[in-house]
This record gives C-alpha cells, structure tokens and sequence, in this order.
C-alpha cells in the first residue's frame, strides 16, 4: 500500500480525482503465481487486461514477462502497442463479429472460439491457423451473478454436448484445434470449483491429439477488507500443477498450462483518491462518482473507503456518494476519521475494473492516472479536458 504521506503530497501536485497503481504490488502478485506454480515445468500467465488496459500498466506487465489475454481487436491492438509480440497475445472473444476474428488471427495472435456458428465459418476458411476452444464446464463460482459465466445458460462457452462439432469439423474441413479453455467467472473463492473445472477440461482434452496447451482462465478472489475471505492461490497452484503433471504424462505432447488472472495483478495494486466537496446529514459527497468508480454500483461491490486526512482513531459513521444525478453510493455506514470539505477520500481496490469500465457519464471527465514503483511516480494517462468531449462531435 502507497503511503498516506506520500498520497496527499500527489494530491498537491495533481488534481483529484485521480487513481494510482502501485506497480511494487504487482509484481508481488505476478511473483505469488509464478511461486504458487513453481512445480509445473511449463507455465504461462496470460494477464486478462480487460481489469485494467492502460498502456502503461501492460508495459510494466510484460516486463515481467507475462503474455496478455484481450477479448476485443481494439484490445489486441492496444496490447501490440504496449509491446507485446502477437504470439503473447491471446484473443477469446464472444459474440464478436467475424472479421475481428479473421483480423485477429491474420495479425498473429491466437484466437479462442466458443459457439459452433463462429467455428463453421472459421473451419470453411481452410487457414490451416490453430484455434482454442473455451467450454462451458455448467460450473457455478464467483462473487455476483453478473461476473458467473459457466453456468448452464451462460453466453459463455461451447457447450459440452457440441463436442461432436469440433471432431466434424476437424475430420471434414481440416480445422486445428491446439488447446482447451475455461474461465469460471470472477471472486472465485472455492478450491473445489477450479478442481471441478480441471476435471471437465482434462475429459475434453484426453480424446483430442496435437494439443498445445490447457487454459484454466482467471477469476481468483482477492482481498477487499482486513477481515475478507480470499482464495488460496497455493492450493490451487498445487492441485492445478498435480493434475495436469498426471495428464500430461499419458498424453503425446508436450502440453503449457496457462492462467489468466486480471483482478488478482491489479486490484490490491490501485487505489482511488477523491476529494470531500459537501457533507450533510451524515453523508459524504466527494468530487466523483460511479462514472469512474462504478463496482460498487454494479455489483454491490465492498471497497475499503479511508479518510487520509484525518486518520484518528475517533471514527464517525457517514455514507459516501458521488456527484451524479442518481443514487450514486459508493459505501453506506462507513466509519472515517471526522470529515471536513477538502479531506482526501481513498477508496481501495481500485486497480481492476475501475478505469477500464469508467465512462463520461453526466458529460463528466475521466481522471488521470498514476504509475508508481520503487519510490517513483510517474503520470501515465493524463486527465481529460473539455475539448476531449467535442472531439468527435459534429455541430
């Protein structure tokens, strides 16, 4: 966590709102992966920037030497710019159109498919480009019904009974299948669903030769507050490893196992600073809203919400809101050192899904955000101004 000390300084040199990344909590992060999967011999992290697609966030990740998982072309382009070379660059779209997917796959980077129309089309271009197919395993995990997507109506996934699609189109129109995919959802928390996940995707996988690799997704909980349930990245490290060392084993290739983690790289790694403009009748009004913030809004989200300012142990009880014209809470009954216009509001958890999903709502605009590492600050998107939102107006 950066420094109270050092946040309030940022907020003399820059206007709030603001987000900044801490990219030491990062590569801890990136680092208790690769530690939690030490006993596989060939493993990949694919980082799901779709939590967070700021460029120079994705240059700090691939230094690292993670590959990237996008699920739209503009994605991938990004992901390109930032400097990851096509072949890091995984694409597993849904419900895209299908010139993104030839696109895609004639920039280089691998594509994953997941409904049997999208494949036909893909086969009938006799290409001779391997593909992944992600499944619908009918698991349900996560933290909201918004973010579970291997249930049985999920959009999400080949179903297992379009199984005999694949072997057709493989045997019928030469279509190359290299690997499996599944992604459960997001706030993962039960080891069980990843060792129920690996059990559909290692049954799939037994009865297709040539693979490259078996991709378990992401989804792995993090922690929102001192007292929070999360999830055991060892034990599933260690189950994961276990079971696809025993596949690998009786299979003929040599197979990489592969995650895709998005929040658990940079939730923990961001926060969110906002100043106090009003308060009245126990409620906090701070100079945002959920066009910036917006999980709490969309999923009922629980964020750790600090008074930096004031951080005596003498708290009161106040809701936080935002300046938008609807109910726009961002935490109720929430006890903050007492409050005063002009305090410094920081809300955690605030790298994933906070800028990414941020928008312009109220004709508002978006906050700059900050980079920092090793002591050092650095300013990697600058805020927006009033010409940002003329830009493509014609009048």
């Amino acid at each position: 966590m950066i420094n109270n000390n050092i946040l309030l300084q940022l907020t003399k040199e820059h206007q709030t709102p603001f987000y900044i990344y801490n990219g030491n909590e990062i590569e801890k992060q990136y680092f208790k992966l690769k530690k939690a999967f030490s006993k596989c011999s060939n493993f990949q992290i694919n980082y799901a920037m779709k939590a967070l697609n700021t460029i120079g966030v994705l240059q700090f990740i691939q230094k690292l030497g993670a590959s990237v998982d996008t699920v739209s072309l503009n994605e991938v382009k990004i992901a390109l710019l930032a400097g990851f070379k096509p072949h890091q660059i995984g694409f597993t779209p849904n419900g895209t159109p299908f010139n993104e997917i030839i696109e895609a796959a004639e920039l280089g980077v691998h594509v994953t498919l997941d409904n049997s129309i999208q494949l036909k089309k893909y086969a009938a271009l006799q290409n001779n480009i391997p593909i992944g197919i992600r499944i619908n395993p009918v698991i349900i995990a996560g933290g909201n019904d918004k973010i579970i997507v291997a249930h049985k109506a999920s959009k999400f996934g080949l179903a297992l009974n379009k199984i005999n699609d694949i072997n057709y189109l493989i045997e019928h129109h030469n279509l190359k299948i290299d690997g499996f995919h599944i992604h459960l959802g997001s706030d993962v928390l039960n080891l069980d669903a990843f060792k129920k996940s690996a059990d559909v995707l290692f049954s799939v996988a037994k009865n297709f030769k040539n693979l490259k690799y078996i991709n378990f997704g992401g989804g792995f909980k993090v922690k929102y507050k001192d007292d929070d349930t999360f999830l055991d990245i060892d034990s599933v490290g260690n189950h994961l490893t276990d079971v696809f060392n025993t596949f690998q084993k009786d299979y003929t290739n040599d197979l990489k196992l592969i995650i895709e983690p998005g929040k658990f790289l940079v939730s923990n790694a961001g926060v969110f600073i906002s100043e106090i403009t009003t308060i009245k009748d126990g409620i906090v009004f701070v100079n945002s809203g959920f066009n910036h913030f917006g999980r709490p809004m969309y999923y009922n989200a629980f964020h750790q919400i600090r008074n930096i300012s004031n951080t005596e142990k003498s708290l009161q009880t106040y809701a936080i809101v935002g300046n938008i014209c609807e109910q726009d809470t961002f935490g109720k009954h929430r006890d903050l050192g007492k409050p005063k216009v002009g305090d410094i509001i920081c809300m955690e958890n605030a790298g994933a899904y906070s800028f990414s999903m941020a928008s312009n709502y109220n004709s508002r605009l978006k906050p700059m955000e900050l980079f920092y590492y090793n002591s050092k600050t650095s300013v990697i998107r600058k805020k927006e101004n009033f010409d940002d939102l003329l830009r493509n107006q014609i009048y």
